[in-house]
């Protein structure tokens, strides 16, 4: 196994276009709704396995009708599920996705199975076969989030594995106390621009960037949307740009660039062109399909993409 993605997994329902919120007691329509799966680490476990990468999902889904959809959807992307928990008497995180015509998000979340996921459910066995293990969802994972996330990491760098480490925005507003401790055993931190600034309290990629470092990190890539993206391992910074394309859904696009930017890793790419594949080529083709995956394409298509555009 080459990644294992342990993480938060969730049933997305998404609705498309949202006009306006209504008003209480009122309804809306939309011209499409569906259920797909969604949640950071499933989202990039399936993004690295249509690219090529054997991958793992290590996480928690309740026993019920969202947790039966997600591992049936995860089966039939060739993901290994070994380390998925099933538990009665809890639901399987859902989250309402409202899609704006411009394809911006709004979110209604529920936390569920992925809130009781925590170190009693790691299986170090599994661990041990993988060559990267990519948390995905911290912040909003209450059992794991702190010491625990500390300790996670540290065995795992204790055992020679790659590590990386990617958030979610902290609804609680305590931010950086929920990861500070884990920062010195993370290869690769990827969070987006917003959730660096809150946690940094800095406010421009460099600047953020120079924070991370000196907490430990081996190297910051962060996720600017339509900016691009900043990568920087403290001796080399890189700023790629993003290809303009017509977004229809920008849902797991920055889950899709650390799947791509994952890939770079395990195929030992440099940082300039794991950044280009990553943000250029998965994001872009993320962002013109519905759902959080059904966009991505082959690694053979997004390098075709990347050398038609020079």
């Amino acid at each position: 196994m080459d990644v294992l993605c342990l993480g938060i997994l969730v049933a997305d329902v998404i609705a498309r276009p949202l006009v306006e919120l209504p008003g209480k007691g009122r309804l809306a329509l939309v011209d499409d709704m569906q259920l797909h799966t969604g949640g950071c680490a499933l989202n990039t476990g399936i993004a690295l396995r249509r690219l090529g990468v054997s991958t793992g999902i290590m996480g928690k889904v309740g026993k019920d009708g969202f947790g039966d959809f997600l591992l049936k959807s995860m089966e039939k992307e060739g993901l290994d599920i070994r380390g998925v928990k099933i538990e009665e008497g809890i639901y399987t995180s859902s989250t309402m996705v409202m899609v704006d015509p411009d394809g911006e998000r709004r979110f209604l979340h529920y936390i569920g199975a992925n809130g009781k996921f925590g170190l009693k459910d790691v299986d170090w066995e599994i661990m041990a076969e993988a060559r990267i293990l990519h948390v995905a969802g911290a912040m909003v994972m209450p059992a794991l989030d702190g010491q625990p996330l500390a300790e996670l990491l540290k065995k795992t760098k204790e055992m020679k594995k790659v590590t990386s480490l990617d958030t979610v925005w902290d609804r609680s507003g305590r931010w950086l106390p929920l990861i500070e401790e884990a920062l010195p055993y993370v290869d690769y931190f990827l969070p987006s621009l917003e959730e660096a600034r809150m946690l940094s309290k800095r406010e421009t990629p460099e600047a953020i960037a120079e924070f991370f470092l000196k907490k430990g990190v081996g190297i910051v890539g962060i996720k600017m949307g339509e900016e691009g993206c900043y990568v920087t391992d403290g001796k080399n910074e890189i700023k790629t740009p993003t290809h303009k394309v017509e977004a229809v859904d920008t849902t797991g696009a920055g889950d899709a660039f650390v799947g791509g930017f994952l890939t770079g890793v395990i195929e030992g790419w440099d940082l300039a062109f794991t950044s280009r594949f990553a943000n250029n080529a998965v994001g872009a083709f993320c962002v013109q399909g519905i759902g959080a995956s059904s966009g991505i394409k082959s690694r053979e298509e997004i390098i075709a993409f990347i050398e038609s555009r020079g």
